[in-house]
């Protein structure tokens, strides 16, 4: 990705300055188990610490018990990660107590325009319910149901519902449900999954998103070289054993699998530093047996792989041995594209895989950065060059060269300043869903928080929006 290259290099030396090499954090931890431990005096929470099942901390003056064990990271603080710490005193459970309770569980029943929520009532002084998508409130009731009308078919919806009354708001409730009128599922579509990188843009905890989002995947980024042929997370992290492997870990065991990206704008890639395609395939080897990766995406990118001739032969030869050896891991390439469609080294691409043979399962392009000041229309205008030109290399109908496609974007604001809403975001992927598209992605989880006017940055969007409001978007894929 290129917004990547701007930020990396300053990036990654301010955290080396900060904080030495991230897994040279503090190496002791609380240990404590059985409920006598609750009133021992806790340590402070602190990231790159392991901590053990039962370990007792404080945080912001409250205490919180460690749910299981885990090696904390930066954004993982106890407040923000239920799944992983539990509050045991301290501080004030409800910060506005003349606010409502939070409304009961949220049931959905659906038709082709239209998503009905019903929900249990709320404790306390109950003025009405306010029901929100994302930050867009899309009705306000004194009921416990309400009726979200005009939606498009076959298109998901994540609502969270809010008791008010004259004091305040409640926590909220939320659900996802998709209206009716989909076509059969398809099988080669591969689930919504936005870029994750653990070493940039204060990585978010994943198993806290899914649980907020109901996302089920991420593109977990990005391998490089150390040295030679020798692959590693950004060129320097081990595929096992660091913050990389346990996000991956945490996907897993809450039932989600993982797309794992090799390259991307710049750094030292595997391409270029392996000397033939026999080299690349095992170097790609190594990664799949050490993850497990469900997909495997060639973010083939820049003059030293996109424009080099004999190192895109290189990958795609590769990528044939890669598939000859696992058959049921999908196989991804992504790389730029203009407004109108692949530009000359991605038709060559296209071409030459087909030339060659090799079974790629999805070509995605990256429509952003080229300028877009309708970035819907122009993302959807380049997905059509993208069908046109596997039409002409493939001999394809329009429906099967649209089961080869995917879109990854870029939420926020681009480098360029070129601006993608929540609801943009939306109408995309139910532009993509539509025509069958298998593969969405969006460039980064890192960055989907809000910081409006903060420009682009690498862990906030640069616009107003729901934290994870994209990510919620994309598992709607």
């Amino acid at each position: 990705m290129k917004f990547r290259r701007k930020v990396l290099a300053l990036a990654t030396g301010l955290a080396l300055a900060l904080t030495g090499v991230a897994t040279s954090g503090p190496a002791a931890h609380a240990t404590a188990t059985g409920a006598s431990t609750v009133g021992q005096m806790a340590a402070a929470w602190a990231p790159y610490t392991a901590y053990a099942t039962g370990a007792v901390v404080t945080y912001n003056g409250v205490d919180y018990v460690c749910l299981q064990a885990h090696t904390s990271l930066p954004g993982w603080e106890p407040s923000a990660v239920p799944a992983l710490w539990k509050r045991t005193s301290g501080g004030d459970p409800d910060p506005d107590p003349g606010a409502p309770g939070v409304p009961g569980t949220v049931s959905t029943s659906v038709t082709n325009s239209s998503i009905t929520l019903r929900w249990g009532a709320s404790g306390g002084t109950v003025s009405g319910y306010r029901v929100y998508e994302g930050s867009t409130r899309r009705a306000q009731v004194s009921g416990t149901s309400a009726t979200i009308s005009g939606l498009g078919a076959c298109t998901t919806h994540t609502y969270t519902v809010k008791a008010y009354n004259a004091a305040g708001e409640s926590a909220g409730r939320d659900a996802t449900a998709t209206t009716s009128g989909c076509s059969p599922n398809d099988p080669s579509r591969m689930p919504g999954a936005p870029y994750l990188y653990m070493g940039w843009g204060n990585p978010p905890n994943p198993g806290a998103v899914m649980d907020t989002t109901g996302v089920r995947s991420f593109t977990m980024a990005f391998i490089l070289s150390s040295g030679g042929c020798n692959p590693a997370w950004d060129g320097q992290r081990p595929l096992t054993g660091g913050v990389d492997q346990q996000a991956i870990n945490t996907i897993k065991s809450k039932g989600g699998s993982v797309q794992i990206s090799f390259g991307g704008w710049s750094g030292n890639k595997l391409g270029p530093n392996c000397s033939s395609p026999q080299a690349f395939a095992g170097a790609v080897q190594q990664v799949i047996n050490a993850v497990g990766p469900a997909v495997v995406d060639f973010d083939i990118e820049n003059t030293d792989e996109f424009e080099n001739y004999t190192v895109q032969d290189r990958i795609l030869n590769g990528l044939k041995i890669v598939k000859q050896n696992n058959p049921n891991i999908k196989i991804v390439v992504t790389f730029g594209t203009y407004p109108s469609g692949p530009n000359s080294h991605g038709v060559r691409l296209i071409n030459q895989a087909r030339a060659l043979g090799v079974p790629i399962d999805n070509f995605t392009i990256m429509p952003f950065d080229f300028g877009s000041s309708n970035i819907y229309q122009d993302t959807v205008n380049a997905s059509e060059g993208l069908k046109n030109a596997l039409k002409n290399a493939y001999g394809w109908s329009d429906a099967q060269a649209y089961a080869h496609m995917g879109i990854s974007g870029m939420n926020g604001l681009s480098d360029q300043q070129e601006l993608t809403t929540p609801g943009t975001w939306t109408q995309i992927r139910d532009w993509a869903r539509s025509k069958g598209l298998t593969r969405l992605a969006y460039w980064a989880a890192n960055r989907d928080r809000p910081c409006p006017g903060g420009g682009v940055t690498s862990n906030c969007s640069g616009i107003a929006q729901s934290d994870w409001e994209f990510t919620r978007i994309t598992a709607g894929f």
